[in-house]
């Protein structure tokens, strides 16, 4: 377990394994960049770890143990029966039918990010252009990275639930009944449960109200307007509801069901949008420029769907805004910014919609070879990078060289990947220790 992904499992083995939440045991057993700062050499944990209440600090999220749950609970079943026939497969949370579930079930919810996100861009452009822009988000922007390959991170996760947002919002907007609205609420829930930022999503359906209440006031709607009033109460309130585990899990963590755990300042005066967007350090369009096309994408939405494209346009720039606002908005850790991997589905409706109107503007033919092109070459440059990050050819955390990451793609990366992949399925666990190795004396050199 590397990263936060400890923080983030730390939840869904304690509860499982231990009955109570006892991060103790994940504390210990995590990589070395993560017990750096919590763990003294003697390998007891630090008192400054420990909350008022008593437990180890966890400011992660609750939801993605939520979504593993039924992957781990049949993990424990086969250890269950394991032992009920003679077998010796620990059962403590860290055995590999654990982490393979935990790894799988991370895998099943960000395909199924991609295809919910799929079936959404086809209900507004031809299905070909939603198929090719599911494959250039799949594999030319961050999310690989936080599906294959750190499955213990919340992001895929995160992808999953605002997919499953963006799709019931879409499918029921008009004419929303009750239960509906109940739905769009536990889903609302569950997407903040996962990954708390995604609260400012819910300005989709506060625009969406908001039209509507114009609409009523104008042709004079009374009852049209209390109903929806009503409505959008009942929406708060089984929010409040779904999101109640987070608020549990946080009350008894830090005595405060309002306290998430999270230190860092936020300056809402002075976002540092521009950084966010092109910095070096995991910029979102300079780390993975086909997002930079899908944006494009979403102002042309507006040729199909005036609503959803201001919509959609609205949820990222009140996205970008708020990672805009947060102190480590880089990431730290992190292959471009991770923050955004959970609006993959508006992503993929972007490039979708960018795709189509290449199609509108060029012959059908012309438009299919620059986008498939395009997409290649994006995918190519995306997966060496990659690469690049994974093995630590450039810095995990902090600026890189454009120059440096430009050279060894080409001179580098084709001579590399053969013999790391070869060490990867012979001798995985030297190859991770020495990379882990490298992440640990950046870390060090850092705090010099």
């Amino acid at each position: 377990m590397r990263g936060d992904g400890v923080g983030y499992y730390a939840y869904a083995r304690s509860l499982l394994i231990e009955r109570r939440l006892d991060f103790r045991k994940d504390w210990l057993a995590a990589n070395t960049s993560f017990r750096m700062g919590r763990v003294a050499v003697d390998g007891n944990i630090l008192p400054s770890e420990f909350t008022s209440t008593g437990y180890l600090n966890n400011h992660f999220s609750i939801g993605p143990a939520i979504l593993w749950f039924p992957f781990l609970l049949a993990a424990q079943v086969f250890v269950d029966m394991n032992h009920a026939l003679g077998g010796h497969i620990p059962a403590d949370g860290y055995s590999f039918p654990y982490l393979l579930a935990m790894a799988l079930g991370t895998a099943i919810y960000g395909f199924l990010a991609l295809w919910i996100s799929f079936r959404v861009a086809k209900k507004y452009v031809p299905e070909k252009w939603a198929f090719l822009a599911t494959i250039g988000i799949w594999f030319a922007s961050s999310f690989p990275v936080y599906m294959y390959f750190n499955p213990s991170w919340s992001h895929a996760h995160s992808a999953f639930a605002v997919a499953l947002f963006f799709w019931y919002w879409d499918r029921t907007r008009g004419e929303r009944t009750w239960l509906q609205w109940i739905i769009l609420g536990a889903i609302s829930g569950l997407m903040m449960d996962v990954y708390y930022i995604n609260a400012v999503l819910l300005v989709v359906p506060l625009l969406e109200s908001v039209v509507h209440y114009w609409k009523n006031l104008k042709s004079h709607q009374t009852a049209a307007v209390k109903t929806l009033f009503l409505q959008n109460v009942l929406f708060t309130l089984v929010i409040l509801v779904t999101f109640l585990p987070t608020l549990i899990v946080k009350h008894i963590i830090y005595g405060s069901y309002l306290n998430l755990g999270y230190t860092e300042p936020w300056n809402f005066l002075s976002p540092a949008l521009l950084k966010v967007c092109f910095s070096s350090e995991h910029g979102l369009f300079s780390w993975t420029p086909i997002i930079g096309l899908a944006i494009i994408g979403l102002f042309l939405l507006r040729r199909h769907d005036q609503m959803m494209s201001l919509c959609v346009l609205a949820a990222f720039a009140l996205y970008l805004y708020a990672i805009g606002c947060y102190a480590d908005w880089a990431g730290i850790s992190s292959f471009g910014n991770r923050f955004f991997v959970s609006l993959t589905s508006v992503f993929i409706l972007g490039l979708a919609a960018f795709f189509d109107w290449l199609g509108f503007t060029w012959t059908e033919r012309s438009a299919a070879v620059l986008a498939k092109s395009l997409t290649a070459v994006l995918i190519v440059w995306n997966l060496g990078l990659i690469f690049q990050w994974g093995v630590h050819l450039i810095p995990a955390r902090g600026p890189i060289s454009w120059r440096e990451a430009a050279y060894n793609q080409y001179a580098v990366v084709p001579e590399q990947i053969s013999l790391t992949f070869k060490k990867y399925l012979t001798r995985r666990k030297q190859l991770m220790n020495h990379i882990e190795q490298k992440d640990v004396e950046h870390l060090q050199n850092e705090n010099k």
